[in-house]
């Protein structure tokens, strides 16, 4: 039997959940890593949510709408939480939750200054596991603010590494890991290395407890945990119902209540004797009064103190039931030697093309980390708007402030984050490109996904789709329709059937978002669209979330081309429901013809009007139109200029066959309107194995676009396409208007300006999710171009590929960033000795959310295996 049809365990766990015959989700690993410093939890009336909670309140404040830990695990509607805290003796607080900067404490915004990894996970999480490094020596909380304080934009972020803290191996190794025996059966185990030359004394502090529900009066009736004794705990919820929890060894019980210790961070009197903070101050203050005698509670720590000999480990074991065991460790190693077995089982499946051991490590490192980034997210903004009853009323500020025009919008879902510690909220357009690494693994969750993006409860009424929680209504480029024909195909691929009842209901809700779209972002009713921000941070001229100085307008190449690009995604759809349904082929009518439109507009089109293109430069550009009615290309050439190469599809001769009105529609246009058909590639005939071609770009466009993007001089780096040309690295951009200087610089590294909050780069590092869909383009010009197209690569080398030959050379350019080169180094650790050649380090991956254009360091969050998971698909 051949691998890749094997039916492995797995699996039917995944046919068992999505055919409702078992709910292998209900737990997972569903804790955020940051829930202060959100929106959702930021109650003021100035919309300062990076204060309003804060690390250091976060342990005495009961969260409203969702929990964090370390490595931590919930059920779906995250009532009742599990999570790690640890203690060296030496620390002011417990480590319960990871530490980093706000966006004002760090020279480069928020960021996670911890050392953690994801390692492995199931898609059900029947196993999985993650690695925290533990510093056994005080955490240098003020030490990172000052630091980072100090430093300026021109200089990089100053990390936890640079403090010493692990230069003599002064550390322990945690791994955490969970099993499923079944779907209500969970297996967790602490393993503990100490790396230092002493021994290690060390608490380690297992926590469970339940989300405070009931002060809101969401659930009135209070949960509770009690001590039923041989090391056992009863859990009691009237929602969730009743668990037991076992551990092993000889701990300490410390009960408390998950209240908020109102007497610390406001001053007033408390609700409890015993508050969400009685655990740590019950160990690191010794303070006997703030936990429980009576030995009950809605949160307990499991107090184990270990001693652990130098170079070895020791191991704490947990076990949550929703039946009582009478001996929760007989089968307890047995169970998760299966549960390695099988997910070692189910990649070997999906890896088994992948020869190289060193591609399939870090292929499956990228999956963990997309996996571990589910979250749960709650947030009911006409609810949080409003305030909660019995609790003091919010200030009047709110009501005309952020989101304050999504009061439908309520969620209590689990969504894939980018990052849980930067981004620990979905953003939407990550979201789409998430699906697409989903659909390789788990594609019934990636449909799930993207179907609740266009739910009632998230699309707004006229149509857009919430960006994120800082602004749900600022917005993204519409990648969705790209991702949910992604996410049919590898479906209908892995089941030899597409869901069409799927693709109809996610077609309908787009039609919806594309009509806002049209509606919305083309003010001039030109084709031309605006788009603003579209997820591109500071790459242009000027800021695009906020209005153009001046009172112009921004036409954008990237908000154009992504409309074209989305006109044909819906077109590709709507040509594989009219398969099915002939009602569909009048859409793939109307959605041609958008595009079409589209077309003409960005390019030029006579004397007197003036399109995106430019024939001078071979280069797509912005276009600002000013308040007395003249324009401007802004001549910078950036990822923007290249984005229009992604609005391609291919379709096969069979279709084109079976849509007769289409065919005569387009025929319809050839004659009457040759000037737009001209302007695109061609449809009408075929090349390859029989394809048709759309795209914005014709064969001599392309060659010239892909002359600027292949040259190392501009965007092609080592490790990937720059989003900035480099040519901006000697002489950079300069624009005036209204005796204001404008100026753009290429920077491969971290930004150097405040612009959309200072926090990320698109002026010349490398970002996967572009790069991504240049690969994706270039292999759909191949399937009709065919190996007769060749192309310079790189620019002025005289060396000549076809362009499937160059979208494998891109992507090996990017499996470079992480694979070990010819000096054994990961180019994403940026050079650094320890995490390049330590045992203990070099073989752990980050993903991060971007990387230098020059050097392929890792730079901005860390951890966003959201978008960067994409990796694993090259």
């Amino acid at each position: 039997m051949n691998a890749s049809t094997i039916v492995n365990s797995e699996q039917e766990r995944l046919d068992a959940h999505y055919t409702l015959k078992t709910n292998w989700f209900k737990w997972g690993p569903y804790l955020t890593d940051r829930q202060w410093g959100t929106v959702r939890e930021d109650y003021s009336g100035t919309g300062d949510a990076w204060n309003y909670i804060t690390h250091d309140m976060a342990r005495s404040k009961a969260y409203r709408w969702g929990e964090e830990g370390i490595g931590g695990f919930s059920d779906d509607q995250q009532l009742l939480c599990i999570g790690l805290a640890l203690w060296n003796g030496r620390d002011a607080i417990l480590k319960e939750r990871l530490y980093g900067l706000t966006n004002e404490e760090g020279n480069h915004g928020e960021d996670v200054k911890e050392i953690y990894y994801h390692l492995d996970s199931s898609p059900t999480h029947s196993y999985m596991k993650m690695l925290y490094k533990y510093p056994l020596n005080a955490f240098p909380y003020q030490q990172l603010v000052e630091e980072n304080r100090k430093r300026d934009k021109t200089v990089p972020e100053y990390e936890l590494i640079d403090t010493g803290l692990f230069e003599k191996d002064e550390y322990a190794d945690v791994f955490i890991e969970y099993a499923k025996n079944n779907n209500e059966d969970l297996l967790i185990r602490y393993t503990l290395f100490n790396r230092s030359s002493e021994v290690a004394e060390i608490d380690v502090i297992p926590q469970l407890w339940y989300r405070n529900t009931w002060s809101t009066g969401e659930h009135p009736v209070k949960p509770e945990i009690l001590n039923q004794g041989h090391n056992t705990l009863l859990l009691r919820s009237d929602k969730l119902g009743d668990y037991h929890a076992c551990t092993d060894g000889n701990p300490q019980f410390l009960f408390t209540y998950n209240e908020t210790n109102n007497q610390r961070l406001y001053a007033t009197e408390n609700n409890s004797a015993y508050l969400k903070d009685g655990i740590n101050n019950r160990i690191v203050n010794r303070d006997l009064s703030a936990v429980n005698p009576e030995q009950t509670g809605t949160k307990v720590g499991i107090w184990h103190k270990l001693s652990i000999p130098a170079g070895e480990s020791r191991e704490i074991r947990v076990r949550l039931t929703n039946i009582k065991l009478t001996d929760a460790f007989k089968d307890f190693d047995t169970v998760f030697n299966l549960r390695i077995t099988e997910a070692d089982e189910f990649y070997a499946k999906i890896q088994h093309e992948t020869a190289n051991a060193e591609e399939k490590m870090v292929q499956r490192q990228a999956w963990a980390g997309l996996l571990w980034n589910k979250q749960y997210y709650g947030y009911d903004v006409n609810r949080w708007l409003k305030g909660d009853p019995g609790l003091p009323v919010p200030s009047e500020n709110r009501k005309k402030g952020r989101n304050n025009h999504w009061k439908h919008f309520v969620a209590s879902d689990i969504i894939s984050m980018p990052d849980k510690w930067e981004f620990p909220w979905f953003a939407t357009w990550d979201l789409a490109f998430h699906c697409i690494s989903f659909s390789v693994i788990d594609p019934g969750f990636a449909k799930q996904q993207l179907k609740l993006l266009v739910s009632a409860n998230f699309i707004h009424p006229s149509g857009q789709l919430p960006a994120y929680e800082w602004d749900f209504g600022d917005v993204n480029p519409p990648v969705h329709a790209l991702a949910v024909w992604h996410v049919y195909q590898a479906d209908k691929k892995d089941k030899d059937k597409g869901d069409v009842n799927f693709l109809v209901e996610m077609f309908n809700k787009l039609l919806l978002n594309f009509t806002w779209w049209v509606n919305q972002k083309d003010s001039e009713g030109n084709n031309i669209f605006e788009g603003g921000f579209l997820g591109l941070d500071n790459i242009g001229v000027f800021n695009r979330s906020q209005p153009i100085p001046g009172d112009g307008f921004l036409e954008q190449a990237d908000g154009t081309s992504w409309m074209a690009m989305y006109a044909l995604n819906m077109m590709q759809i709507s040509l594989e429901l009219a398969l099915h349904n002939t009602v569909f082929e009048s859409m793939a009518i109307k959605f041609s013809e958008h595009f079409l439109y589209i077309a003409g507009s960005i390019s030029s089109m006579g004397e007197d009007s003036f399109g995106l293109w430019d024939d001078e430069d071979g280069f797509y550009y912005d276009m600002l139109r000013k308040s007395d009615c003249s324009a401007d290309r802004l001549r910078l050439r950036s990822m923007v200029g290249l984005i229009p190469m992604f609005a391609t599809i291919v379709f096969d001769e069979y279709k084109w066959k079976k849509l007769p009105k289409l065919k005569a529609r387009l025929d319809w246009f050839m004659l009457h309107r040759p000037d737009l058909v001209l302007l695109v590639s061609h449809w009408k005939d075929t090349k390859g194995n029989n394809q048709h071609l759309l795209s914005l770009l014709r064969g001599h466009r392309m060659k010239l676009l892909l002359r600027r993007m292949l040259d190392t001089n501009e965007f092609l780096s080592d490790f990937g396409i720059r989003s900035l040309s480099k040519t901006y690295k000697e002489k950079p951009y300069n624009y005036e208007l209204n005796g204001f200087d404008y100026t753009v610089s290429y920077i491969p590294a971290e930004s150097d300006s405040n612009t959309f909050g200072g926090n990320s780069n698109w002026r010349g590092p490398i970002w996967m999710p572009v790069n991504y869909l240049i690969i994706e383009s270039l292999k759909n010009f191949q399937d009709y171009y065919t190996d007769d197209f060749k192309v310079e690569y790189p620019t002025n080398s005289g060396e000549y590929f076809s362009l499937s030959e160059i979208a494998a050379l891109l992507s090996k350019r990017l499996k470079s960033i992480f694979i070990k080169n010819e000096n054994g180094e990961r180019p994403v650790f940026g050079g650094h000795p320890k995490f390049n050649h330590d045992p203990h380090f070099c073989n752990y991956i980050l993903f991060h959310e971007y990387f230098d254009g020059d050097t392929g360091k890792g730079l901005g969050a860390s951890h966003q295996t959201g978008w960067t998971s994409l990796i694993a698909l090259l």
